[in-house]
């Protein structure tokens, strides 16, 4: 298999710089292109094609939840990691919903970066241990509470979805079509109760999905 391709965003050169140095020092991934602020990385993505795209959470031009949308607009098949300094719910709320299906607190240990970059290219989704909690337990207001049995198909594209497949994706795997998705999707959201992606993750996150080949 090629090597995983990582596409770099943040301000900051020195920044950068590291975390070039620090991907480029696996054997299985490498940099193949940077920029500096989220408006850069929105028009250097589409011809680079990269399998991970690592966004600053604060850039100026366009932020990462801003640029994040644009991309996965254009290209949905790349995947977005966050990567911040900021704790807060808002945060981690803005860009799942926007489409990252990674968010890492620039404390992390450089090890956690690399583990998050395979999660996400897996099509997995990433969310930092020490915010993890903030997502777990905050579900649409009364759906913590509901005892729903989905179907097995239900189940298993809800699954999917949490974890950051496209609905292309997701009907290929499965060999069903891009309707049958939707409707799953839509079918199992209502007896849930939830509204958008972001509740989407919540839930899987209380489900033990994450975790989950």
């Amino acid at each position: 298999m090629g090597k995983l391709r990582i596409f770099l965003a943040d301000d900051h050169a020195v920044v950068r710089a590291g975390l070039k140095t620090l991907i480029n020092a696996e054997k299985d991934m490498h940099v193949v292109g940077e920029a500096a602020d989220g408006r850069e990385a929105t028009q250097r993505i589409p011809d680079l094609a990269p399998d991970v795209a690592v966004f600053d959470v604060s850039m100026p031009e366009l932020n990462g939840a801003q640029a994040t949308r644009q991309v996965k607009q254009v290209c949905p098949e790349v995947k977005v990691l966050a990567l911040t300094v900021h704790e807060d719910r808002s945060y981690i709320n803005e860009l799942l919903a926007a489409g990252a299906t990674g968010y890492l607190l620039k404390r992390a240990a450089a090890g956690e970066l690399i583990n998050a970059i395979r999660a996400v290219a897996g099509g997995g989704v990433f969310v930092d241990p020490r915010v993890a909690g903030k997502l777990v337990g905050h579900l649409v207001p009364g759906a913590a509470a509901l005892s729903v049995d989905l179907s097995k198909r239900e189940t298993e594209v809800l699954r999917l979805v949490a974890k950051g497949h496209s609905h292309k994706e997701i009907a290929a795997q499965l060999e069903i079509s891009l309707k049958t998705v939707e409707t799953y999707k839509a079918r199992s959201m209502e007896k849930l109760r939830l509204r958008s992606r972001v509740d989407i993750i919540r839930h899987a996150a209380e489900a033990g999905w994450l975790g989950a080949a």
